[in-house]
C-alpha cells in the first residue's frame, strides 16, 4: 500500500488547492475571532478582575463593528474561494504521511534499534490523548482558549516527557536478596543486563532524577545513559534510553557526597539549552506557561514528578517500610502511596499510577481533536523532535466519502517512533447534530517493529478512533463500535502478506485507543459497556460491564475547574487525582438522576472514579502463537494540564517470545 505524503495527486491540485483557502481564510479568521470574543474563558474572566467593569465592554463595542465590516468585506471572496474548494475535495487524500528525512532533529528516532526477537522479548509503550484543538471559538465552549500557542506547548510537553531517560531502580533488600524491578523494566536483567545498560552503584536521593531538563531543542540527550555498542551482547535488544541505578542494603542506606553528585553529575549532561526566546513569548499566550520551578510539566522546570521519573518496587519478600523510606530519603507521602497502594491490589499482575509525565520511551501516540490544521502543523513540527513517524490531517471535507457535508476532518493524529507500513482511514457515515460536521472515523496503521533472525518482519496493528460524542445516542455509537471491528479485520486481510503455512510476518500486537465518549459505570451507556468490543478486545481498568477497577480513575475533567490553582500544573493535578475528595472536585462523575450540576464540593457516594472515556484496549487474539503479550504498565497522565480537558492514558506492552536470553 502506498503512503500519501501529500493531500492531492499533483502539484497543480495543491496550488488550486491552497489558492482557494487563501480566499476562504481571511472570512475564517475573522469569524472565529468575533464569536471567541463574546465566550470568555474562567482563566480571562480572572484575569479581568481587577480591571473596571467596563473595560472589556468597552473593547468589544470598540472591535465588535470592525470585525463586522471586515466579515462582510471578506464574504465575497471566501464564496469565491469555497466555489473552488469544494470539489477539489473529492481528489483529496485522506491522509497525510510524514517521516522525518534529517534524524538528528529527532531525539527518540536515533535511539531505536532494531528488535531481532532472539532476546526474552520486548516491551511497546502506547499514549492517547484528546487534545481539544478546535478552532479558538469553538475550543472555548471547553473552557480552553489559544489554539496555536496550546498545540505547540502540548508537543514540547509530550515529547520533553517521552525523551527523558528512563530511570530504573534496583534495590537489594536488606531483609530479601531477591531484586525487584522499577516499572517499565521487567525485561532487563538487573545481573546481565550490564550489556545493554548502564548501571550506576550508588545510593539515591529524591534529585538523582529530578534535575533532569525536558528536550527542548529537540538534540539527543540520553548518550550517557546508554552503552557503548563495542561491548558483548547484543545492541538491538533491551530498552533505549534507559539508566539503571542499583541501591544495595548496604551502610545503613547511607549515600556518600560522592556517589550523590556521579549521579546528580550524569543528570545534568543530559540537560539541553534554554528554550528559544521565540518560543517563551509564543507559549506565554497559554494559561499556564507562569509555572514554577519545580512543576514537572513545565518545560523550563529541572524538576520532576515524584514518581513519574523515579519508581521504586521494593523485593517480593517482607521488607520494614520505614528502613526503605530511610534508604532512600523519599518524602513519607511518596512511600505511603506506594504501600497503600501495594497493599489494596495485591492481585494486580501489573503496575499502574497517576504520573505527571508521559512515559519515557513513548513508542506509539495516537491524538484526538486535532481538528485545526495550522495547530495540526505546529504540534507536528514539536512531536517530530522525537517521533519519526507521522500521520494528520486525517479525514474527508465537503460531501466526499460520507453522506453530509464535513466542514473538518476527523481530528485524528498518529505518530510512531517505527516506520508505518500501511494506512487506512474510513469516516463514520451515521453521525449525528454538530458530529456530523466533522469527519469523525477511524484510522487503522500497521507498523514495523523488528524482524526474526529469519528475516521475517515483526509487525503491529494500532487502530485510532473518536466516537459520537452527543449523550444519550447510544445506538449510534454501537453502530460505530460494530464498523470499527468490521473495518478492523477488513485491514488485517488487506495488508496480510503472511499464510498460515509461510508466515512472511509475525504479528506483536494490536491495540485499539481513542475517545470512545463512553464510560464502564454510567446506567445510560450500559449497551456500549456490553458491546462485543470488549469480548475481543481487553481493557486493562475494566473488570466487567458497568464495572472497574479500583485504581482507574475518570478521564474527563470538570472545565470550570481547569484554572484553579489546586490543578494548575501537572504536578498539582496528580497530587489532587490520587485523593477521592480532589476526584469529586474536578472530574465529570457518571450522570444520574440525583446528580446536582455543580460538581465542587459536593459530598454524595459517586458510583466509580470519574467518567472514563478514553480507552486503550490489546487483545492477545490473531497474534503470534508462539507470543504473549502482557500489560507492563498503565498510566494516567497530568502532563497536559491546563491545556485540554481530558488527561491522557498510556499502557506499555509486554511482548514475551519464550526464548531465553543470549
Amino acid at each position: 500500500m502506498v503512503l500519501y505524503t501529500s493531500p492531492f495527486p499533483n502539484s497543480f491540485l495543491s496550488v488550486l488547492h491552497s489558492f482557494s483557502w487563501g480566499l476562504i481564510f481571511p472570512c475564517y479568521w475573522l469569524a472565529d475571532r468575533l464569536v471567541a470574543s463574546f465566550v470568555p474563558t474562567t482563566y480571562e474572566k480572572r484575569q479581568r478582575a481587577d480591571d473596571p467593569c467596563y473595560f472589556h465592554a468597552l473593547c468589544i463595542i470598540i472591535t465588535t463593528p470592525i470585525y463586522l465590516a471586515l466579515l462582510v468585506a471578506s464574504l465575497p471572496f471566501a464564496l469565491i474561494g469555497f466555489v473552488l474548494w469544494s470539489p477539489l475535495q473529492s481528489a483529496r487524500r485522506p491522509y497525510i504521511y510524514s517521516r522525518l528525512e534529517d534524524k538528528h532533529h529527532a531525539n527518540g528516532a536515533t535511539l531505536l534499534t532494531e528488535w531481532k526477537a532472539a532476546g526474552n522479548g520486548k516491551s511497546f509503550c502506547f499514549g492517547s490523548a484528546n487534545v481539544c484543538l478546535l478552532p479558538d471559538s469553538l475550543a472555548r465552549f471547553n473552557n480552553v482558549f489559544n489554539t496555536q500557542a496550546r498545540a505547540k506547548e502540548i508537543g514540547r510537553r509530550i515529547r520533553n516527557g517521552a525523551s527523558r531517560p528512563q530511570i530504573k531502580i534496583y534495590i537489594d533488600s536488606p531483609t530479601n536478596t531477591s531484586i525487584s524491578a522499577a516499572s517499565f523494566s521487567s525485561l532487563v536483567s538487573p545481573q546481565g543486563g550490564d550489556n545493554t545498560n548502564r548501571t550506576v552503584n550508588a545510593g539515591i536521593k529524591r534529585t538523582t532524577s529530578m534535575e533532569y531538563k525536558g528536550d527542548n531543542t529537540g538534540s539527543n540527550n540520553s548518550e550517557d545513559c546508554r552503552e557503548d555498542k563495542g561491548g558483548a551482547g547484543d545492541p538491538n535488544e533491551g530498552e533505549e534510553n534507559t539508566c539503571i541505578v542499583r541501591i544495595n542494603g548496604e551502610d545503613n542506606g547511607h549515600v556518600s557526597d560522592t556517589e550523590t553528585d556521579t549521579v546528580n553529575g550524569q543528570a545534568h549532561a543530559s540537560s539541553p539549552s534554554e528554550p528559544s526566546v521565540e518560543g517563551d513569548a509564543e507559549l506565554s499566550k497559554t494559561p499556564n506557561h507562569k509555572q514554577k520551578e519545580g512543576d514537572s510539566g513545565s518545560l523550563d522546570s529541572y524538576s520532576a514528578s515524584r514518581e513519574s521519573l523515579v519508581k521504586v518496587r521494593v523485593g517480593d519478600g517482607t521488607v520494614d517500610q520505614s528502613t526503605v523510606n530511610n534508604k532512600l530519603l523519599y518524602k513519607a507521602s511518596i512511600m505511603k502511596k506506594t504501600s497503600v497502594r501495594k497493599k489494596k491490589n495485591t492481585d494486580e499482575t501489573f503496575d499502574h499510577e497517576i504520573s505527571a509525565f508521559f512515559p519515557a520511551n513513548l513508542d506509539f501516540l495516537c491524538l484526538q481533536e486535532v481538528f485545526d490544521k495550522r495547530a495540526a502543523e505546529k504540534l507536528k513540527e514539536q512531536l517530530h523532535h522525537y517521533f519519526e513517524y507521522i500521520v494528520y490531517d486525517v479525514g474527508v471535507y465537503s460531501c466526499h466519502g460520507c453522506c453530509s457535508f464535513k466542514f473538518v476532518n476527523s481530528g485524528l493524529l498518529f505518530a510512531s517512533r517505527y516506520p508505518v507500513m500501511d494506512a487506512a482511514y474510513h469516516c463514520y457515515p451515521n453521525g449525528r447534530g454538530m458530529d456530523s460536521l466533522a469527519s469523525k472515523g477511524a484510522l487503522f496503521l500497521k507498523v514495523q517493529v523488528g524482524s526474526t533472525p529469519q528475516d521475517q518482519r515483526i509487525v503491529g496493528y494500532i487502530s485510532c478512533t473518536h466516537l459520537q460524542a452527543i449523550a444519550g445516542d447510544t445506538t449510534v455509537r454501537c453502530e460505530q463500535l460494530d464498523m470499527l471491528q468490521d473495518w478492523l479485520s477488513e485491514f488485517r486481510k488487506s495488508t496480510s502478506s503472511s499464510s498460515t503455512a509461510n508466515p512472511e510476518e509475525l504479528v506483536a500486537f494490536d491495540v485499539v485507543c481513542g475517545d470512545l465518549n463512553f464510560d464502564n459505570c454510567s446506567s445510560e451507556d450500559k449497551l456500549e459497556q456490553q458491546h462485543s468490543l470488549f469480548t475481543r478486545y481487553k481493557d486493562p481498568c475494566r473488570i466487567g460491564p458497568g464495572e472497574d477497577k479500583p485504581w482507574a480513575i475518570g478521564t474527563l475533567l470538570d472545565p470550570e475547574g481547569l484554572y484553579d490553582e489546586e490543578v494548575y500544573s501537572p504536578d498539582n493535578l496528580q497530587k489532587v487525582l490520587e485523593s477521592e475528595e480532589g476526584r469529586k472536585a474536578y472530574l465529570v462523575y457518571p450522570t444520574s438522576k440525583n446528580h446536582s450540576s455543580s460538581q465542587k464540593g459536593r459530598k454524595a457516594s459517586l458510583k466509580g472514579n470519574g467518567r472514563r472515556i478514553d480507552y486503550m484496549l490489546y487483545t492477545e487474539e490473531g497474534l503470534y502463537l508462539e507470543w504473549k503479550v502482557e500489560v507492563e504498565e498503565f498510566s494516567f497522565i497530568t502532563q497536559l494540564a491546563g491545556l485540554t480537558d481530558h488527561l491522557p492514558v498510556a499502557m506499555r506492552l509486554v511482548v514475551s517470545t519464550g526464548e531465553d536470553d543470549p
